[in-house]
């Protein structure tokens, strides 16, 4: 039994399949909190264009300087 417990402790193989799976889990989080940031900052955005459109007047129109 010691000397399987041994070989299976020193046994590399799947190792790589591992390390591409963290790997890949790290980067779908640093994905995903960029995409949290980014919608977060759009949201945002939308918000103060939205308000400074609302916030013309736009019943009284310009004043022509064609005469």
């Amino acid at each position: 039994m010691a000397k399987y417990f041994e070989h299976f402790i020193r046994d590399e193989r799947g190792a790589i399949s591992v390390e591409w799976v963290v790997l890949t889990a790290a980067l779908v989080g640093l994905a995903v909190s960029a995409g949290t940031i980014v919608e977060t900052e759009t949201h945002q955005l939308a918000a103060d264009i939205g308000a400074t459109v609302q916030a013309w007047d736009v019943t009284t129109p310009a004043a022509s300087t064609s005469d």
